[in-house]
């Protein structure tokens, strides 16, 4: 029994083709929004990319931009093919191409619903090549002087300036690097000194954060060294009064900021992929539509559309039966007796050698 059949006159086949060829060109301009947003996305992380670890974040860009390419191609010819099916003798010329189009623009409406999906799946990534790239960016933004690392320093100060934040996690990051750098470090100060010394690996670790950490909002005096210790600052007690520096850590303002991109993508994408679904349906019933009209042979008169001339189990056992069957024809069965070419072959003795022949006639 088909699924979801309805019946069609002339005119109403004639609509349905009209305004499938309508949406067809709409699909194309929703492909084009497709592309843009994987465009637009894929452009929002090369700004980051110093701060990001090589991954599998331009992943959803991608997607979105291949899938977004795909679909004003695809529409495109379902443009021509609905404008054509509204006459049927020109539907003829498509009859063998419209199936083999309608499952291919199915699997592609699925790659439509996966790049949605990825946009929302894709946060661990994200977030894991955020703490190794943000972890790396912070170790290297005292090497101004070396080349490939000197422009991490204005990256990561006009990066925490821009986002508000500090450190990686948070400001306390910094205490764990030596983010100065040893040329503007006076060797002859004892303090200096006993800094390197202090610590196992030589390196000069304070308690301070760049000045692209302080928060410009606050009313009191930045204050970039010394953060944990009360006696060195006039009324001040790092536990219960508020810093005026960020305080919030980068890795958690980006991941917040392409959170909500990728999230009004995935939004456009599933609202894109009901779309390219909906038309889908359409075609489908317009496809059938027409073929029952060429099998009755009456062009003017009512025919029948449905999704599946089957039912579900019964298309999904048919189809489950086609997947087992392939190949079998050209498989020769092993099993003494059972589907042997060979078996009506009679053998040839070819070690006798009593053979009755017969006599030879004597010429009259």
């Amino acid at each position: 029994m088909a699924v979801l059949k309805i019946k069609f006159t002339k005119t109403k086949r004639d609509k349905l083709a009209q305004i499938l060829w309508i949406l067809n060109w709409v699909s194309v301009v929703s492909g084009i929004i497709l592309f843009s947003l994987g465009l637009f996305l894929k452009i929002e992380i090369k700004k980051r990319n110093e701060v990001m670890a090589k991954g599998d974040v331009n992943s959803v860009p991608n997607m979105l931009i291949s899938v977004g390419v795909i679909a004003c191609i695809i529409n495109f010819v379902g443009g021509k093919i609905c404008y054509d099916c509204s006459d049927a003798n020109k539907f003829s010329r498509w009859k063998l191409v419209m199936l083999p189009y309608i499952v291919c623009t199915f699997c592609f409406t699925f790659c439509i619903l996966v790049g949605a999906l990825m946009c929302y799946t894709m946060r661990n990534e994200l977030e894991e090549s955020l703490y190794l790239g943000l972890r790396d960016a912070i170790k290297f933004y005292k090497d101004t002087d070396i080349p490939g690392r000197c422009f991490l320093k204005k990256t990561v100060d006009m990066l925490q300036i821009g986002f508000q934040c500090c450190g990686n996690n948070g400001f306390r990051d910094w205490f764990e690097v030596q983010w100065v750098s040893a040329r503007y470090l006076n060797m002859a100060s004892k303090e200096v000194l006993d800094r390197l010394k202090s610590n196992v690996d030589g390196k000069f670790l304070v308690d301070g954060v760049p000045f692209s950490c302080c928060n410009p909002s606050s009313p009191r005096p930045c204050i970039q060294y010394q953060l944990t210790n009360n006696s060195a600052h006039y009324n001040y007690d790092f536990l219960t009064e508020e810093l005026n520096i960020w305080v919030k850590g980068c890795r958690e303002a980006l991941l917040h900021y392409y959170t909500a991109i990728m999230r009004s993508i995935g939004i456009a994408a599933l609202l894109i992929w009901l779309f390219e679904l909906s038309v889908l349906i359409g075609v489908r019933y317009l496809q059938t539509a027409m073929k029952n009209v060429l099998l009755l042979g009456d062009l003017e008169g009512e025919s029948d559309g449905w999704l599946l001339e089957n039912s579900f189990v019964e298309t999904a056992k048919y189809n489950i039966n086609i997947i087992k069957n392939l190949g079998k024809a050209n498989q020769i069965s092993t099993i003494s007796g059972v589907n042997d070419p060979n078996i009506d072959v009679q053998n040839t003795n070819c070690g006798k050698t009593n053979v009755t022949t017969k006599s030879i006639p004597a010429a009259s």
